[in-house]
């Protein structure tokens, strides 16, 4: 049950509401991969036309292909992922000419293949970037970006020396950068300083998209819910520029122990992720005072994500009660062992930088009765997966019958999961659980993505969020990730043809009947 006084009042929608799943990347656009520009525009309308009023993505960061272009991935927590820069407004506001366009490859229309996509994107931006050094004064606007992003100096200086070293990762770069001593710093960023000039010029070009995008989104009362993964990439700006906020060993600075999870329902040998853990006890009291460096690293990262979106969900929340440590040699997350975590007091010490936010706890996976505790002390929404619902469980959480407070989030399944209509026609799943979902719908399981959509719609739940995937009843050929597997994830698109007016009336009468529609 919810805390009678949760510290944390804000709730991912006020009232009843629905919304779509579906990341940037997978939106229509003639240049290979879903970007921020008349597209997304487009998807608003389309959101606001059949009744939704939030729009779920992935985290925004910049993707490498070495982590296959996994959004999780990112070699910043702050910075925007420069493929999602609009070719189409880059002609309109002036940066580049039509005949830059005119060179473009002939994209797949169906699925990302990144490398093309890279290759034509960053020689559109340097194009972009020319021109802009061209412009005399250089825009006032720029400074501005520049003197309000702290972050963008330490990112703007990695990415260049990424270049410089070949796509090294930075324990790998000479001990003196790696180890950040001022003045080989200093030296290296006035001798690379238009490389790391065309880095921030392309975060401004991102800054400059998404707030358009962001204002759009306002103006048709849509909230976007953004994606916060809890662990970053160890090759990134946050782990090179802020190292005493990680557990690394000081002689290579490479993790002696890595995050993941125990085995679970996507992987009976459990998942290594790789990403280091952060040193949340300071070194001077240990196990008894929070390291203040990781506060305010947090309070920064949670401030930036409140510029970018209205709310945000915190991607393996219950690593903060506790977390699976795995030794960085282990051949399997099984050898792993649970680690306690940073808890209440960590929140308490965030202060204002996580008021701003509506928060949705992801709380998969092995949750105890802790974890639950500390969820709703905190009064974060949690999340319920219908994929999950139909184990012969009576107490499942996951069945619509068993919520016990609207304060949640119902999806039919996640980025992660098959989608609906795939976990259906998947021979792996029990018969008994297909069953079980006939009988909860009442249904003869013809159409049972649609089956899934009304018993989410139906709940108690404060917001529907259901995959574009789902709304549209595609198979397993359409699946965004599958963890544990590095085939074809994160390359889904949705060509224009399938947003048609029939799934918006459809989803439009199904919010009303439900109730899902505020005022």
């Amino acid at each position: 049950m919810p805390a009678a006084d949760p510290v944390h009042n804000q709730k991912p929608y006020p009232d009843r509401a629905a919304g779509i799943l579906l990341h940037l990347t997978s939106l229509p656009s003639p240049w290979g991969i879903g970007d921020l520009g008349p597209e997304a525009e487009k998807f608003l309308d389309f959101l606001k036309e059949s009744g939704q009023r939030c729009w779920q993505f992935l985290p925004l960061g910049p993707t490498l292909a070495i982590h296959g272009h996994s959004p999780y991935m990112s070699t910043s927590t702050f910075a925007g992922n420069p493929l999602l820069i609009s070719p189409d407004y880059l002609l309109r506001d002036g940066w580049i000419e039509a005949g830059d366009l005119g060179e473009a490859p002939e994209f797949y229309q169906y699925l990302v293949r990144f490398k093309e996509v890279a290759a034509f994107k960053e020689a559109l931006l340097e194009k972009a970037f020319a021109n802009f050094l061209k412009r005399a004064p250089q825009t006032q606007a720029f400074a501005e970006f520049c003197d309000n992003s702290p972050w963008l100096e330490d990112y703007a200086l990695f990415v260049s020396l990424g270049e410089k070293f070949s796509g090294l990762p930075w324990h790998d770069w000479p001990s003196k950068i790696a180890k950040r001593d001022p003045q080989t710093l200093t030296s290296l960023g006035k001798k690379l300083s238009g490389r790391v000039k065309y880095h921030k010029f392309v975060q401004y070009l991102f800054a400059e998209q998404w707030h358009e995008l962001k204002e759009k989104a306002g103006k048709r009362q849509i909230r976007l819910i953004g994606d916060m993964p809890i662990y970053t990439a160890l090759n990134s700006a946050d782990v090179w520029a802020h190292q005493k906020c990680f557990q690394l060993d000081p002689e290579t600075l490479k993790p002696e122990y890595v995050a993941g999870v125990p085995p679970d329902y996507f992987s009976s040998t459990g998942q290594a992720w790789g990403n280091p853990l952060y040193r949340w006890q300071s070194d001077s009291r240990e196990n008894e005072t929070l390291n203040e460096i990781v506060i305010k690293w947090w309070q920064q990262r949670l401030q930036r994500l409140a510029e970018l979106v209205d709310v945000v969900r915190i991607d393996h929340f219950r690593a903060f009660e506790a977390y699976w440590r795995i030794p960085a040699t282990a051949e399997t997350a099984k050898d792993g062992e649970w680690i306690k975590g940073p808890g209440k007091a960590f929140f308490a010490r965030l202060g204002n930088a996580i008021q701003d936010l509506s928060i949705i706890a992801e709380d998969l996976g092995t949750i105890t009765p802790p974890v639950e505790e500390l969820r709703n002390h905190l009064g974060f929404a949690s999340m319920k997966v219908l994929q999950f619902a139909f184990d012969g469980n009576l107490d499942n959480p996951y069945l619509p019958w068993n919520f016990t407070s609207p304060n949640c989030v119902v999806y039919t399944g996640t980025h992660d999961n098959e989608t609906t209509l795939g976990w259906y026609l998947d021979e792996g799943v029990d018969f008994e659980c297909k069953e079980r979902a006939r009988r909860a719908a009442n249904s003869d399981g013809s159409a049972i993505h649609l089956d899934f959509i009304k018993m989410a719609y139906a709940s108690i739940a404060a917001l529907a969020i259901i995959p574009l995937q789902d709304a549209l009843g595609f198979g397993s050929d359409c699946r965004m990730n599958s963890p544990g597997s590095s085939e074809r994830n994160w390359t889904w698109r949705c060509a224009p043809r399938f947003l048609t007016k029939e799934i918006k009336n459809l989803l439009y009468q199904e919010a009303v009947f439900f109730n899902r529609i505020p005022d």
